[in-house]
């Protein structure tokens, strides 16, 4: 009887510690954290197309979905759409700051076109 209870409490402190390692680890607790503090953060699978690029500029969570598709050399990811996970964030953003995540996500994808969703869209088109 003292064996099993030994037994299963050695299984709930190793179930514990996997739980505690994978909480910790845990990508999104980056992306969360960054949101908090309003760091400028890219997590991106660049080996996996259909894994979305989520980005935090400035406190605001930016997710981009990536389109594979050939150029001169290659198959490469050639357009990339880009849209804020909640609209009510967006205030305070001015043109610049969108020109700047164009920046960071050509440096990753030099050759992807991006667009942006409504209403980012709307933005850069009158502003132009």
């Amino acid at each position: 009887m003292i064996l099993i209870i030994r037994i299963l409490l050695l299984i709930l402190l190793i179930l514990g510690i996997y739980w505690c390692f994978t909480f910790f680890l845990h990508p999104y607790r980056k992306i969360n954290r960054a949101v908090e503090q309003k760091r400028t953060i890219m997590m991106d699978d660049k080996g996996n197309v259909h894994r979305n690029i989520l980005l935090v500029y400035r406190g605001v969570l930016f997710e981009g979905e990536k389109y594979m598709g050939t150029t001169e050399e290659a198959f490469q990811i050639v357009k990339i759409h880009v849209w804020p996970r909640r609209h009510e964030e967006l205030v305070g953003l001015q043109r610049e700051d969108f020109e700047e995540i164009r920046s960071m996500i050509h440096a990753a994808y030099p050759h992807a076109e991006i667009s942006w969703k409504s209403p980012i869209r709307e933005l850069l088109h009158n502003s132009e």
